[in-house]
């Protein structure tokens, strides 16, 4: 029984692991600025 509660708590350990590291280990000063030269045409009605 005991094995069964470790193993899911190492899984969820494991989860919150991996959205920590794919939400905070990007870039150090966050997205780059966006440009005008995208090609996008935000004029259009």
């Amino acid at each position: 029984m005991w094995v069964v509660i470790f193993e899911a708590l190492g899984a969820g350990l494991l989860l919150v692991l991996i959205v920590w590291w794919t939400m905070f280990s990007g870039r150090r000063n966050g997205e780059r600025p966006e440009d005008d030269t995208s090609g996008r045409d935000d004029t259009r009605p």
